[in-house]
């Protein structure tokens, strides 16, 4: 039997498991916000064109209206000004958007403390119990912010401080980008970096780093729960927006049952 007939065989059988890690998208979607003298991106608007009527007797259709990174979004190198150079999101290779995954399970700790840092010596004990990260994969690091992601509010979780969600610190993020071989990182949260991250030297590290040296982000990732540390296969695909920075992404994950 070749390799694929015996992967779509699992899938028949059910002995490999599709796992959906993608946000419903819709006008409720949670949208990252930034300090207000930044420009904000667009929430998803749905335009009706026609729905079996006069415009159209047999067919129903929208415009859509969306931030490149709204909902569960893939990060192109060229989003930040460290990878300006780099490249778009129409030219991710389509080998790097099938990679295995490194799940970094801190939902106790993010559910203790909002602001929580993930730092090198958590990702160390991590490959401590289960080995090196993946080369050409992604670390997703699961918080338990999925369960927030029908509402703004929950989402940002912000007061008069600002945002309060969690994610790396900037030696963290520096050492992810630089010194792992992970292609890029995937969150449950409405953006790669903590909520707090606009005022970390340098701001927003992990857009910072990642992007730097080449590789991508996922965000508002959900069902990260049903992954196993090690072992599940992620899938993601953006659409190739000449000149993108980003685009809204399916991402799916293949896990051996």
């Amino acid at each position: 039997m070749s390799v694929l007939s015996a992967l779509t065989e699992a899938l028949d059988s059910g002995a490999i498991e599709v796992i959906d890690l993608t946000a419903p998208l819709s006008s409720q979607t949670p949208v990252l916000e930034l300090p207000p003298e930044f420009g904000q991106t667009a929430v998803f608007e749905l335009e009706e064109i026609s729905k079996y009527d006069d415009r159209g007797p047999a067919w129903y259709w929208n415009n859509i209206r969306t931030g490149e990174h709204t909902g569960t979004h893939f990060d192109a190198p060229n989003h930040w000004i460290s990878g300006k150079d780099l490249g778009d999101i129409a030219s991710v290779p389509v080998r790097r958007m099938i990679g295995q995954a490194a799940v970094l399970d801190v939902t106790a700790e993010a559910s203790a403390n909002p602001d929580f840092l993930v730092e090198v010596e958590h990702i160390k004990a991590w490959e401590a119990e289960h080995g090196p990260l993946p080369a050409g994969g992604w670390l997703l690091v699961r918080t338990g912010w999925d369960a927030r992601s029908r509402s703004q509010a929950e989402m940002i979780n912000a007061d008069e401080s600002g945002s309060h969600t969690p994610g790396l610190s900037v030696e963290a993020a520096r050492w992810v980008a630089e010194q792992t071989p992970v292609i890029g990182m995937g969150v449950e949260t409405v953006g790669t970096d903590a909520g707090a991250a606009a005022g970390f030297d340098p701001m927003f590290p992990c857009h910072s780093m990642l992007m730097g040296n080449n590789k991508y982000g996922l965000t508002q990732l959900q069902n990260l729960a049903q992954l196993p540390p090690t072992g599940a296969v992620i899938i993601a695909g953006p659409l190739p927006i000449v000149n993108g920075s980003g685009s809204p992404a399916r991402v799916l994950a293949l896990v051996e049952r």
